[in-house]
């Protein structure tokens, strides 16, 4: 049956994942974003400034899923100015899309809203389900993200949308073919720049595009799934093992490591922050595997060799 999907924020990476396998299945799909182009793919864009109500919410009456995906990206220094646009980006789109859900007459039955799995506590021992325990750390420099992700997933609690299955997306690290962090990893790896970071220690956790997508899909079709779910593949890795496997997949028998000191200072020249490759991120997909989804790369060796041989790659 043809579905109407709302994807608010969908111009990017994952959202553009996503519109390509909903259209190929013959949904009905409208991209919110704040620049609309028109398309010759079948997907329809329409403005919206992720934060207040507008034409857009006539869309969303009717519609049967949607999904925001709105949120500055955090890939940059934490100055005062980028902390009030990466918290405002994901809060205000959140309440935005909550109040257009709530003054629906005929309310989507599911709401995905992006979170993020950083919730969970720096930790190289016992992997976190949805039950594992929360929280920054000083050594892992995660305050501010703890921060975000509250507030994130409060304004999705607190939206008063009884008619709307609500699900939280606590996502991992997405592997894609030419977007994401992979096309990074992979030209570091080739430029023998591959080694291990600070300790290597630190797990990495991570879900192939296609999981991703494909779990997208689980969550939508099983009723039974609300509230927080983590999208992570079933097995995480130590940052050592992930460069490892990384330079193996490009053929390149060496990398040079990063400690700790030399990734503060890089940090500081490609204006970003280290907590993005410091903490020790060890997520399972608690409910996806107890509602029986499975994986189609759940070893990440097998991910790194399909994206590297994708034609996108």
């Amino acid at each position: 049956m043809r579905r109407r999907i709302i994807l608010a924020g969908g111009s990017g990476f994952l959202g553009t994942a996503l519109a390509r396998k909903f259209t190929s299945r013959g949904d009905d799909i409208i991209v919110l974003t704040r620049s609309p182009e028109e398309r010759n793919d079948g997907v329809r864009e329409v403005a919206w400034d992720a934060k207040n109500l507008g034409d857009w919410v006539a869309l969303v009456d009717g519609a049967d899923v949607v999904i925001n995906l709105n949120g500055r990206s955090v890939d940059c220094r934490y100055t005062e100015r980028n902390r009030q646009a990466i918290i405002s980006s994901r809060v205000d789109s959140t309440k935005a899309v909550g109040e257009a859900i709530a003054r629906c007459s005929k309310p989507p039955r599911v709401w995905l809203n992006a979170s993020s799995a950083t919730i969970y506590k720096h930790t190289f021992d016992r992997a976190a389900d949805e039950s594992g325990e929360t929280g920054a750390t000083a050594e892992a420099k995660d305050e501010f993200s703890l921060e975000v992700i509250r507030q994130w997933e409060q304004a999705l609690h607190e939206a008063v949308t009884p008619g709307t299955r609500k699900v939280a997306l606590r996502t991992t690290m997405v592997l894609g073919p030419g977007s994401g962090v992979f096309p990074v990893l992979r030209r570091l790896a080739r430029f023998g720049l591959g080694g291990k970071m600070a300790s290597g220690k630190q797990y990495m956790s991570w879900i192939h595009q296609e999981d991703f997508c494909r779990a997208i899909e689980w969550l939508i079709d099983h009723d039974e799934l609300s509230g927080p779910i983590n999208l992570a593949a079933p097995n995480p890795v130590t940052n050592t093992e992930m460069m490892r496997l990384m330079r193996k997949t490009c053929g390149i028998p060496f990398g040079l490591p990063a400690t700790r000191w030399m990734l503060e200072i890089g940090a500081v020249f490609l204006r970003t922050e280290t907590e993005l490759i410091i903490k020790s991120r060890r997520v399972i997909p608690g409910k996806l595997f107890a509602s029986g989804f499975q994986f189609h790369f759940p070893e990440v060796e097998n991910a790194l060799r399909n994206l590297q041989h994708s034609k996108a790659a």
